[in-house]
């Protein structure tokens, strides 16, 4: 079903609202297309009243469900794009994200394996031997990829932070390799 709706925005806030989205002026409203799915998927659901909600946290990991099925290309959003758009702290972005996570599991099993995947595409080894170093901003995704080391062996050594790094975490290649197994069976 096809819906079109007109919002009137000001200037400044089309600005503000272009970097929140991380877009162009121009490309706002292709942007907000498929958050418009996502927050009309969330009335629909409760006007049929299929999702009823009493507390506000309820509300939010639902919204945040929608999103990461209609915005994310089905990956879980790292904490600082959850920040920007719930105007939440990186402790409560990273709780909500956990909670969705766990709330959803199933039906979210592809956008988590997919997070998974870009992680370990991304991963680089450091030399022939060393371990494989990737990028992952999202705490989430880290305890996911140890959940799944812990499941495939207990004995494998789990995902470590990089030391001095932010978000730069070190894989063994044994992990490494077992993980690729599991979660790109091509290679």
């Amino acid at each position: 079903m096809e819906v079109n709706a007109t919002i009137e925005l000001s200037d400044e806030d089309q600005q503000e609202l272009a970097r929140i989205l991380n877009c162009s002026i121009d490309d706002i409203s292709d942007s907000l297309s498929s958050y418009s799915s996502a927050a009309l998927r969330e009335y629909v659901s409760m006007f049929l009243g299929q999702k009823i909600f009493r507390r506000g946290s309820d509300i939010n990991e639902y919204r945040l469900f929608l999103l990461i099925t209609n915005v994310f290309e089905n990956r879980i959003p790292d904490e600082q794009e959850v920040c920007r758009l719930f105007q939440t702290s990186a402790t409560e972005s990273r709780a909500l994200i956990r909670a969705v996570m766990s709330k959803f599991q199933y039906q979210l099993r592809g956008a988590i394996d997919n997070s998974i995947r870009r992680a370990l595409e991304s991963a680089q080894q450091e030399g022939n031997t060393g371990p494989y170093v990737v990028t992952i901003n999202s705490q989430n995704v880290v305890e996911e990829l140890n959940r799944a080391l812990a499941s495939i062996d207990g004995t494998l050594q789990q995902i470590k932070k990089k030391r001095g790094s932010v978000s730069t975490f070190e894989i063994s290649p044994a992990a490494y390799a077992r993980l690729t197994e599991k979660f790109i069976p091509n290679e």
